[in-house]
């Protein structure tokens, strides 16, 4: 995430916000230094895994992400 913000960042938009259902807060924290505005609905702690908390919880697979970089572009 922090690299697509920084991808994002270099085309000068108004605002750059970050909004993730759950993360560590610790992450949450790292991400506040790329973005003007980070909103995590929980960090749980201890935290173990995104899949503990969200279901379901299925990976993104190599595919789907060309595909959605092909339709952003």
């Amino acid at each position: 995430m922090k690299v697509a913000l920084a991808a994002l960042r270099q085309r000068q938009p108004g605002k750059l916000i970050v909004a993730v259902p759950t993360a560590p807060p610790d992450t949450c924290d790292d991400l506040r230094d790329v973005a003007d505005e980070v909103i995590c609905a929980v960090t749980p702690e201890p935290f173990m895994a995104v899949g503990t908390w969200d279901r379901p919880f299925d990976q993104t697979t190599d595919d789907e992400v060309r595909d959605l970089i092909k339709q952003a572009a």
